[in-house]
């Protein structure tokens, strides 16, 4: 960081640090413990989509390791997702899919394209929430829909649950950060 960068307050970007997503195992335990919730066995990474073959290519060579636990979706935004899917017991396994994913996109120079992974978990009262890891950020936060459907979150347990992780999960201290993402793959066990 130069001088001019000082005194203008500006800082450095927070680097991508991808090996976060190794802490969600851990994270889903204390989850389970003091919320109740448990893993869906889903999972997705996000990105903005990029013209030409090479990314085309990349996108169906990683589709094709993953097997028939992984399906591309485009949502309303534009945005590309790949849902993984594994046993809802087997959170480990997702979370090496996601980070294979991630990193198969990085390493190929689609970094920037890069937005968020989610994992979704669900309550025995049927509440949905999503961990959501934003990449250029390298922090989670928890995304909670309101029940009874609509665009409407649930920030009291999205607060709570943020609250109970906050020495699992590098979590982003920046509300405004904690964008909705309505209608994910992966956020709902009906995925």
């Amino acid at each position: 960081m130069g001088f001019l960068d000082a005194i203008f307050g500006r800082r450095k970007p927070v680097q991508p640090d991808l090996d976060q997503l190794f802490a969600l195992p851990s994270a889903a335990v204390t989850l389970e413990a003091g919320s109740g919730f448990t893993p869906t066995g889903l999972g997705s990474v996000c990105f903005a989509g990029a013209e030409g073959g090479a990314f085309s290519r990349l996108e169906q060579d990683t589709t094709a390791l993953l097997g028939r636990e992984a399906e591309t979706v485009r949502d309303r935004f534009g945005y590309t997702w790949l849902l993984c899917r594994r046993d809802p017991q087997d959170l480990v396994s997702l979370v090496n899919d996601l980070h294979a994913v991630n990193t198969s996109l990085e390493s190929a120079g689609f970094g920037p394209q890069l937005l968020c992974s989610l994992v979704g978990f669900r309550d025995d009262r049927g509440r949905s929430l999503a961990l959501v890891y934003l990449y250029k950020r390298g922090t989670f936060y928890p995304f909670a829909p309101a029940p009874g459907g609509g665009e409407k979150r649930d920030n009291p347990l999205e607060l709570q649950i943020n609250s109970a992780l906050g020495d699992d999960l590098r979590t982003e201290t920046d509300l405004t950060r904690w964008f909705p993402v309505w209608g994910a793959p992966g956020l709902t066990a009906e995925d």
